[in-house]
């Protein structure tokens, strides 16, 4: 397996976080492409071939991109014409960067599939995947809000160009599921991971949660009672068994180091990339 990061990480400019990457002897990155420096409208043809230059100067090749527009993912009916046009425009970047994977939270997935939000979010998610799939990529759905179950009985109503981005800390942080079982349920439709570690405080509904996330952010919601993110090792995932599982279905992609919390992220960064380089 692969060992990347996500350049949003670091907390630098685009270029710096090229330079830290490689500095730091990664495999790749992942980079933010829905707003920012590296997304469709902000990029010029000079620009585009400023970042192809730096990758190939780094020895950096792009694990996958992160296509999440935040707020209530394809859930709301009104709201999907204009996501699924800024989707494909994401599919359109990652094709021409040749990046095979993009990586998205799409909402909450309801376990009842009679729920009328089912049929919304299945059909604009279908047409992304569709689209995906013409152009040679993989919309990878995050885990995190929904069992794996939920997740694959969704997944095999899709129509191919949709697959999974296993964040294993996300079940354990708000499902409680178990990502050893998540991989096996999975496997099949897993393109990507990321690296995360954390622990579940309290049990609650995913929707309390997600819906805090969608209305104000990671800042509208006090998650000190609901989950910690932590390093990597310090938290509830078992990367050993994890990975280990992984490796049983033959998954030999990227696992991309995530730090979303904390005061030193690129200490953290650093001392995950050790404890997966001993473990892959």
């Amino acid at each position: 397996m692969k060992i990347g990061v996500i350049t949003d990480c670091f907390k630098l400019p685009l270029d710096e976080s090229l330079k830290l990457a490689s500095e730091l002897e990664f495999d790749g990155v992942q980079i933010y492409a829905t707003t920012g420096e590296f997304s469709p409208e902000a990029l010029n043809d000079k620009r585009k071939l400023e970042i192809k230059n730096l990758l190939k100067k780094y020895k950096l090749e792009i694990s996958a991109l992160c296509g999440d527009m935040g707020g209530y993912g394809f859930q709301i009916e009104k709201d999907n014409p204009e996501r699924i046009r800024k989707t494909k425009a994401i599919i359109d970047l990652a094709s021409e960067f040749n990046i095979s994977v993009i990586t998205t939270h799409i909402g909450v997935i309801p376990s009842d599939e009679c729920h009328p939000r089912y049929k919304i979010m299945l059909d604009a998610i279908t047409k992304c995947g569709e689209y995906a799939s013409s152009k040679g990529v993989t919309l990878a759905i995050e885990t995190g809000p929904e069992t794996a179950k939920t997740l694959l009985g969704f997944l095999k109503k899709t129509n191919g160009g949709v697959g999974v981005n296993l964040d294993p800390a996300n079940f354990v942080m708000v499902t409680g599921q178990d990502p050893v079982e998540a991989v096996e349920l999975l496997n099949e439709y897993i393109v990507h991971t990321h690296a995360k570690d954390g622990i579940m405080l309290k049990s609650t509904d995913p929707e309390i949660i997600y819906d805090h996330f969608a209305t104000g952010g990671i800042e509208a919601l006090n998650i000190a009672d609901y989950f910690l993110e932590t390093p990597i090792g310090q938290g509830k995932v078992d990367f050993k068994a994890y990975i280990s599982a992984l490796k049983k279905y033959g998954y030999d992609g990227y696992l991309t180091i995530e730090r979303e919390t904390g005061e030193n992220p690129i200490t953290d960064i650093k001392s995950a990339k050790e404890i997966l380089e001993t473990i892959k």
